[in-house]
């Protein structure tokens, strides 16, 4: 068998179109290589221009390795090749080549500026309506290459000689503008012709100036301004360039859009279009001219992650008629995106859309969407036929409420006229899930869903209602089961510069990023533990999942300022037990009105969560080679650690607060540091677990712990308990009730089947469904041993009457998998190491063993299944 190398990955992206970094690390997977082959060395070959390099390295390494050539330079286009070599000193033949180009790396390289229509120039203007800007151009003969740089002030579709330039969608997302305004880069060369071209842009308000927060929200929190800004770049054969940037040569027109939200939904007027107006045959000339904006070059920056994309399409499964003889489409999932229509009738008919995740009493259900409208109209143009589509908004949804349709909406009609389109940033798919027990597979489907539906540009905490904002606390928690279901390796580290760049002097991280406006408890902004933790636990689960020092590195100073302020906030007594505090959020025992008020102290939530971003800061110390830092925070954790105990955790392994999440702390952070009462903790947290009739009783920091803690402590078969329990508050509830994402609150559909009344009542919430990682690593048992699965650990728990349980990861190694199943009182298991990695068996019963890359089975001895609910 022949060494086999993939084509090498540049950084985190996907597509190495306009990437942004000068020495970009490479990183590749050996698909196929000969039982007991390693790797001892690699070489590199870089080509530039017409000039070829190889870079020879002794090293075992093979994910993000240094770039070895000089840096990039803007718009510099490379091919990198990567061959390795064995012990037995035989090189493998190249890997197929990988094409990089970096972006506009200085600011010097922008010439363009923001232009957008002057009609958008009051901010106390309520014109909300949304502008085209366009401009023709000439081309030479002999065009090799053409790049389309380009971002808003809102967002954009940019459009080139009729034809719509890329796939994204609400581009440029969301960051902190002010300091990072990403750009992207598109490939435009087959849309360019010789002689007369058009360029131009739909824009809209996004993010940047549309409303945004609770109950009304804010509008124009970054800028009251909508403009584009575009840089077109045409290269020629003869190695000339010429620019056609964004400036007051541009024109501009009302869209056919007559208003857009991101929590309202689209106008659209068909009747308003211009048709052809990105053409170059598009007479301009009773368009209005442009205004010119003001716009740092410093501040634009190239993405590290995919765009927002349309990833699925599905169709309705059912046409349902309403007692007010509403019209009604069920999608049969619970999702994020728009809807497409085609459509056929008379000039001036309005078609409305209205979308809702629940019904009630035979209606779409609203109420959960708050002040979010959540509607999209559509008047037609009276043509044969028409296609349309919302473009600057999307929707949390399950339920379409249509009116206004021509003719009669039944099945067959709207099977072929209507689709929901799912958007979510176009993330690679790294982790799978299954087991004998359908309701824990529809569980995992679920959490993957909600992950979906909340990874939009940013992870947020909804998607449906008037609020959709980076939450640092939700994604805190969720974090390893996000790095798990998805490579989101880029996506996290970009958004964590955000969080870096939001932290306040003193050091306070804040509630959700980017910060908007708000009210009441959220302003000023105060630190707050779980939450705040983001900055230091995130960063070491992207480091953990994808081994990568970098993230690490760029995100440490953050970390060690948080850390510092939670040691001012302490003060000698080590005890973080004064100020604002959320606690274990929506714990169930919690009033309605008052989610905060948990069973668990939120002073104990809080020093637990000082204790363990202490430890983490000074194991990121170590992996950065910081030994000096790494000793005063692992110092400054003990006394944490001590004083935890001291306060909070009795002689017997009892703790003050007699509730599972303190418990979950204690035990899953290394708060209990003495065996005996460590394991009486356990014991007690099992009690309490019983003691509820295996129902919930944790909140969002509870909730993705309570299962490890349980498992890691002797009590596996409680947390299967746990975890296949259907009465509420319980995972399997939500899937009983028909669930297909996951709710905020546990008891979001009450069992008689109406909606909880609380105003928090998102039915996508990912939160919660944190344990989907514990499920791969605990039920099926795959997880990594060490950073970037370099080092895996197959340690399967069967529980709970399963019979069979499989997970694959694709590692940055390779694909690992696991697959058990019992049969006569074994447990047979077949296991994958990809090649690079190697894995330790452990399975309880057996002394634990190593394995070499490859295929590996195994029969062990097993004692009789345990029990559902003994």
């Amino acid at each position: 068998m022949s060494v086999i190398v993939d084509a090498p990955r540049i950084e985190h992206h996907r597509e190495p179109l306009g990437i942004g970094e000068r020495m970009p690390r490479l990183s590749w997977r050996i698909s196929s290589a000969p039982s007991g082959w390693r790797q001892t060395g690699y070489s590199i070959e870089v080509t530039r221009g017409v000039e070829t390099t190889t870079y020879v390295v002794d090293s075992v390494d093979q994910v993000l390795v240094d770039w070895p050539a000089a840096p990039l330079s803007s718009r510099e286009i490379v091919t990198v090749r990567v061959a390795v070599r064995g012990a037995d000193g035989a090189w493998s033949a190249a890997s197929a080549p990988t094409t990089l180009e970096a972006g506009l790396l200085e600011p010097t390289d922008w010439v363009a500026r923001p232009v957008g229509s002057f009609r958008n120039e009051n901010p106390h203007s309520d014109e909300r309506r949304p502008s085209l800007v366009r401009r023709g151009f000439e081309a030479r003969e002999g065009l090799v290459r053409a790049r389309l740089y380009a971002t808003a002030h809102g967002v954009y579709e940019a459009e080139l000689n009729g034809r719509r330039v890329g796939d994204d969608t609400l581009s440029p997302g969301w960051t902190v503008y002010g300091k990072r305004l990403r750009y992207y880069t598109y490939d435009v060369t087959e849309l360019i012709e010789p002689g007369a071209n058009a360029i131009g842009a739909w824009l809209g308000d996004g993010w940047y100036r549309g409303r945004l927060g609770w109950r009304g929200g804010f509008r124009n929190v970054y800028g009251y301004d909508q403009s584009f800004l575009g840089q077109l770049e045409l290269t020629y054969a003869d190695g000339s360039r010429e620019i056609v940037a964004t400036d007051v040569s541009w024109r501009s027109a009302p869209s056919p859009i007559i208003a857009s939200g991101l929590y309202d939904g689209e106008d659209y007027d068909a009747r308003e279009e211009q048709r052809g107006w990105s053409t170059p045959a598009f007479d301009d000339s009773a368009w209005d001219g442009v205004q010119e904006r003001h716009r740092d070059p410093a501040t634009l920056v190239a993405p590290t992650a995919p765009p927002v994309r349309a990833t699925q399409e599905l169709r309705p499964v059912a046409v349902l008629t309403g007692p007010s003889g509403s019209r009604i489409l069920d999608f049969g999932q619970n999702l994020v995106g728009r809807v497409r229509i085609r459509v056929s009738g008379q000039a001036g008919t309005t078609v409305t859309l209205r979308t809702a995740e629940v019904m009630q009493d035979g209606e779409i259900y609203t109420r959960p969407l708050r002040a979010a409208r959540s509607t999209d109209n559509y008047t037609l143009a009276g043509r044969e036929v028409e296609e349309w589509e919302p473009r600057f908004t999307f929707h949390g949804f399950r339920y379409v409420e249509v009116s206004g349709w021509p003719g009669d909406l039944d099945a067959d009609a709207a099977a072929g006229a209507l689709v929901a389109r799912v958007y979510h940033t176009d993330l690679e798919r790294t982790g799978w899930f299954s087991s004998s027990d359908p309701a824990l597979n529809q569980l995992h489907q679920n959490v993957v869903w909600g992950m979906r539906g909340n990874f939009v540009d940013i992870p947020t905490d909804c998607p449906q209602r008037d609020e959709r904002i980076g939450w640092t606390g939700d994604i805190q928690v969720f974090g390893p089961t996000a790095a798990t279901l998805y490579d989101v390796s880029g996506m996290l580290s970009g958004w964590l510069r955000d969080v870096a760049i939001e932290q306040l002097p003193d050091g306070t991280v804040p509630w959700y990023v980017p910060v908007i406006p708000a009210v009441d408890k959220w302003t000023p902004l105060r630190p707050g533990a779980a939450w705040g933790d983001v900055a230091t636990l995130l960063p070491w689960t992207l480091y953990e999942r994808f081994g990568d020092t970098g993230v690490l590195r760029a995100q440490s100073d953050s970390a060690r300022r948080w850390v510092d302020l939670l040691a001012r906030l302490s003060g000698p007594s080590r005890l973080w037990d004064t100020g604002f505090q959320l606690g274990d959020w929506l714990d169930p025992a919690a009033p309605p009105d008052d989610p905060a008020d948990a069973l668990t102290d939120r002073y104990l939530v809080a020093t637990a969560y000082f204790a363990k971003s202490a430890r983490t800061v000074a194991q990121m110390a170590e992996v950065l080679g910081l030994s000096a830092d790494a000793a005063r925070y692992h110092a400054l954790a003990d006394e944490v650690v001590a004083a935890f105990e001291g306060a909070y955790v009795h002689d017997d392994g009892t703790m003050t607060s007699d509730a599972q999440t303190a418990y979950a702390l204690g035990l899953r952070f290394g708060l209990i540091t003495d065996p005996d009462r460590r394991d009486a903790a356990a014991a007690r947290l099992a009690e309490l677990v019983h003691a509820a009739g295996n129902r919930i009783a944790t909140g969002f920091v509870g909730t993705p712990l309570v299962s490890d803690a349980l498992s890691s402590g002797g009590q596996i078969a409680a947390a299967y308990d746990l975890i296949l329990e259907r009465e509420c508050p319980s995972w399997l509830y939500q899937v009983e009730q028909g669930a297909t994402t996951v709710w905020e609150r546990w008891d979001s559909l009450l069992p008689d089947g109406t909606v909880n009344p609380g105003q928090m009542t998102s039915f996508n919430h990912y939160a919660l469904g944190a344990v989907a990682d514990w499920m791969h690593r605990v039920i099926a048992g795959l997880a990594p041993a060490e950073p970037g699965y370099r080092r895996i650990r197959f340690a399967p728990r069967p529980g709970g009457g399963l019979t069979s349980a499989s997970a694959r990861q694709l590692t940055p190694y390779g694909e690992a998998a696991i697959t058990w199943r019992r049969e006569d009182g074994d447990l047979h298991v077949e296991m994958t190491v990809p090649v690079g990695a190697e894995a330790v068996l452990d399975v309880e019963g057996t002394p634990e063993e190593t394995l070499a890359p490859g295929i590996h089975t195994r029969v062990v001895p097993l004692p009789a299944p345990t029990p559902v609910n003994a």
